[in-house]
């Protein structure tokens, strides 16, 4: 009998010790699944915070304020706004096109011309996100843009097209106003590619 329950006794830990490590592993998924669901909750909750506090830095601009930083520690700061009304769409272009400004929304690109000057204006996004809107957009469609000093113009795209990025010319083109609104291309790519997708905009009278 001795022998028995010396038997039996190691069978009864073993299974105990598999229910405990099965339910170990149980509470692990389930820990893994719950940090990374309050991880998406915490990026989703960044980005709209984000979107809040351009949305004022936006406002303190259209009242006056120069360069008004939407969080202390940016380098970035609001320099127009764009409407896209057929698709019912807005944006808050940041300055310049550094890694920050386009991890929050597009980037109106240093050196091109500023929006409504002579010169093209470049401004760029990420396809998947602030500029996936740009599948979508049509020639003929309206853009109205919102410069920092408060001027509101209005561009009709005239022309989409894709370009290779190291030697697309749009820079150098023309003398009218115009907008190239950039982002890349493929918009289904998994990785960033050499080709960019382009909707030029030409000011209206």
């Amino acid at each position: 009998m001795t022998g028995l329950v010396q038997a039996v006794a190691p069978a009864r830990f073993r299974r105990l010790a598999g229910i405990r490590a099965r339910h170990c592993l149980a509470a692990a998924i389930a820990g893994l699944g719950l940090l990374s669901l309050s991880s998406g909750i915490w990026i989703k909750a960044k980005a709209g915070l984000a979107q809040i506090l351009l949305q004022s830095a936006w406002e303190r601009t259209l009242d006056g304020e120069a360069q008004v930083r939407p969080w202390p520690w940016a380098d970035v700061w609001p320099a127009a706004k764009l409407e896209f009304p057929r698709l019912e769409r807005t944006a808050i272009a940041l300055s310049g096109t550094s890694g920050e400004a386009l991890a929050f929304g597009p980037g109106l690109m240093h050196g091109t011309a500023q929006p409504g000057e002579p010169g093209l204006a470049v401004i760029a996004a990420h396809r998947d996100t602030h500029f996936r809107l740009l599948k979508d957009v049509k020639v003929g469609d309206t853009v109205f843009l919102t410069r920092e000093d408060g001027a509101a113009l209005s561009f009709e795209i005239v022309q989409t097209r894709i370009v290779n990025a190291a030697a697309s010319g749009l820079v150098n083109e023309g003398v009218s106003a115009r907008i190239a609104l950039v982002t890349c291309y493929p918009f289904e790519a998994g990785q960033r590619g050499p080709l960019r997708y382009v909707a030029i905009g030409e000011l209206r009278p």
